[in-house]
């Protein structure tokens, strides 16, 4: 008897184990590796695309460029940091002016978005085939300094700036990574009242069912290189 259920706890404790060996990974062959480094800074490139405005006075769509920064806070949770630079460019409006007249051209306007945040590893703290695709939300500014022009009240100032989106990591292994990221920057626009002002040709630049502020997303696709820090 006591040797039938010595065989039996055998059994039952060995079941477990084999079928571990058969849909698992022996440690040097998993698709699975631990994330060494708690921090990484990272230049990136890329394109950004802007909401269209119905006056067509907001910065256009145009290539940024930026510096991102994260810490490992606990398990697959980082603390993100970024500012962007968008070499942006507007269509300058002199309200006060017929139809004809009142498009002065466009002129340079850059503009700079930053945010603070989290982001969220969604393969925990390690990567899978050297990949971690990635989620992250976070609050900032979006501003372009008050640059003004004398005849075109419209500016961007400086507003809140709510952002998410994600990503993917490209960990190799070592102090170096890649990575892809698609993110979202909503702000709020805001008219000048003389968008509303009737000129001489009996026009406005804006007609009076259009909102004087609202809030609009604007997209951005980046291309990284990081370098990492500290285990």
């Amino acid at each position: 008897m006591k040797r039938s259920l010595l065989a039996i706890a055998t059994l039952l404790f060995a079941a477990p184990l084999a079928a571990q060996v058969d849909v698992g990974y022996p440690p040097p062959n998993s698709p699975f590796r631990d994330l060494e480094f708690k921090h990484e800074i990272t230049a990136f490139g890329g394109y950004y695309i802007s909401a269209k405005d119905p006056a067509g006075a907001a910065p256009q769509s145009a290539p940024m460029e930026g510096i991102r920064y994260e810490l490992t806070v606990g398990g697959p949770v980082q603390f993100v940091a970024k500012i962007a630079r968008v070499n942006s460019q507007r269509q300058v409006i002199d309200p006060l002016e017929p139809r004809a007249t009142r498009d002065l051209g466009v002129q340079k306007w850059p503009l700079y978005l930053t945010d603070l945040g989290f982001s969220l590893n969604l393969t925990g703290p390690r990567s899978w085939h050297s990949v971690v695709p990635v989620v992250n939300m976070g609050i900032g500014l979006a501003s372009d300094l008050d640059k003004k022009d004398d005849k075109d009240p419209f500016n961007i100032g400086t507003t809140f700036a709510f952002s998410f989106g994600g990503g993917l990591r490209i960990v190799p292994g070592g102090r170096f990574q890649m990575r892809a990221d698609a993110g979202t920057w909503i702000y709020q626009y805001k008219y000048p009242t003389t968008y509303y002002a009737t000129t001489s040709d009996n026009t406005t630049v804006l007609g009076p069912k259009v909102a004087k502020n609202f809030w609009k997303k604007n997209l951005g696709l980046t291309l990284g290189a990081s370098y990492l820090l500290f285990r």
